[in-house]
């Protein structure tokens, strides 16, 4: 999990990254010809759909880039529940600047939100199961760390950031190797401080792992019936992790198996935006 500091980097990396795309190098051309400088607005982002709020910091970033002396005012905090037609922001100050941040800020808010707000949605589902729920490495080029803390702030807890911060020793690993216990002796040989994880698909690759001494194996796109299997094949010598294949409608049945985890990639890669407008009021 990133420091506060790495997220405030990476929060300034993918806003400046974002109105650069936008702007150009003219700008925002229609409100400077329509509107021209001097004047001042207030402003009302409102949710048109529940969900659960993410990226507030990223919004008011976004505003402040083009605008230090603009005012944003959070009403919520990120991870809030919020029903449709609720205002969660304000911004107000220079016109040219507020609706030149205007679709990057919300292009922020409502892909974060979406994601929080699918994130939730599988939270819920594992309620009283006992059951963690994680996201993967199923992300936006160059907005990983964002879309991760999303996921966190609608309850999942986050896998792997990259491929530098854990062993995970999957099909196309066992492909190359044929070995799955000389690729775990390997993995410890040289990064004996890491989780290692071995990806399985059998359940002879299963007892290989355990056999390896893994300390997760990851039970990828097996039904109900194997995954049973596969727990009570691997007792506590390992924790159990069930990904590909999961959705809302079968993620209870999946928990019900005996899995210690769920990671779902749908949580970043397929979470809708959330409906979120900016209006001016003043």
């Amino acid at each position: 999990m990133p420091d506060n500091h790495l997220m405030e980097r990476e929060i300034e990396i993918a806003v400046v990254r974002a109105l650069e795309e936008d702007l150009g190098e003219d700008g925002d051309v229609t409100s400077k010809a329509t509107i021209g400088p001097g004047l001042t607005v207030r402003a009302e982002i409102i949710v048109k759909s529940p969900g659960v709020i993410a990226g507030l910091a990223v919004a008011k970033r976004t505003f402040a880039y083009l605008d230090d002396a603009l005012e944003f005012n959070a009403f919520f905090d990120d991870g809030a529940a919020v029903e449709a037609g609720t205002r969660i922001a304000e911004v107000s100050g220079d016109a040219l600047a507020v609706l030149a941040g205007e679709r990057t800020a919300l292009n922020f808010l409502q892909h974060l939100s979406g994601i929080a707000t699918e994130a939730a949605k599988y939270t819920k589902a594992l309620e009283g199961t006992g059951v963690d729920l994680l996201d993967t490495r199923k992300t936006t080029p160059g907005l990983r760390y964002l879309e991760k803390y999303a996921a966190r702030t609608g309850g999942a807890r986050n896998h792997r950031f990259g491929l530098f911060d854990q062993i995970l020793i999957k099909d196309n690993h066992i492909g190359v190797t044929r070995d799955i216990e000389e690729a775990v002796r390997k993995a410890r040989d040289a990064y004996p401080s890491l989780v290692v994880e071995v990806e399985a698909e059998t359940l002879d690759e299963v007892r290989a792992a355990v056999e390896a001494r893994a300390d997760i194996v990851l039970l990828d796109n097996m039904d109900t019936t194997l995954l049973r299997a596969a727990v009570g094949l691997i007792g506590d010598r390992a924790l159990k992790e069930a990904s590909g294949g999961i959705t809302l409608a079968n993620i209870a049945d999946v928990a019900a198996t005996g899995v210690d985890r769920i990671s779902v990639g749908a949580i970043t890669q397929a979470a809708k935006p959330l409906d979120i407008s900016l209006e001016v009021v003043g």
